[in-house]
């Protein structure tokens, strides 16, 4: 008998995941929240469910995020499905973490986009790393 996955199955792959994989509906409220997610960006489950993504999202880059995800919900096209993305983002704490994710668009039974799931990880050591690795490279480089 082959190995089926259950949907309960499912749920504990998505929730237990040390990624975060966050749903956010069509106008960018937050309605999943893993484990994962409480680990990068240090809000609980109860407190970022119903948010909007805004409390990831700096300050500066919120119109822009805004922009382009209202017209993804519009159009069901995005580039970031297949590639991957790397931004700043915020913790409840209010500190900076470099993030690469990509994005599921999510379809209701009529084919209507009704959302999106993003699957994101922490990449900030990895990019303090190559930040002093190019600091010091320009500083060979220069130093006659």
């Amino acid at each position: 008998m082959p190995f089926q996955l259950e949907d309960r199955m499912c749920m504990q792959i998505l929730e237990k995941a040390h990624d975060a994989v966050v749903l956010a509906d069509r106008d960018g409220f937050i309605r999943f929240w893993n484990l994962g997610a409480v680990e990068i960006f240090g809000f609980s489950a109860e407190e970022a469910m119903g948010r909007n993504l805004d409390i990831i999202i700096p300050e500066k880059l919120r119109d822009r995020h805004q922009e382009g995800y209202f017209k993804v919900m519009r159009t069901g096209s995005t580039r970031y499905g297949s590639t991957l993305l790397a931004v700043p983002a915020l913790r409840k704490d209010g500190s900076r973490i470099s993030i690469e994710f990509r994005i599921v668009l999510l379809e209701s039974p009529p084919g209507e986009i009704c959302g999106a799931v993003a699957f994101i990880r922490d990449v900030t050591e990895r990019w303090k790393e190559l930040k002093a690795l190019k600091e010091k490279i320009a500083k060979c480089v220069s130093t006659p």
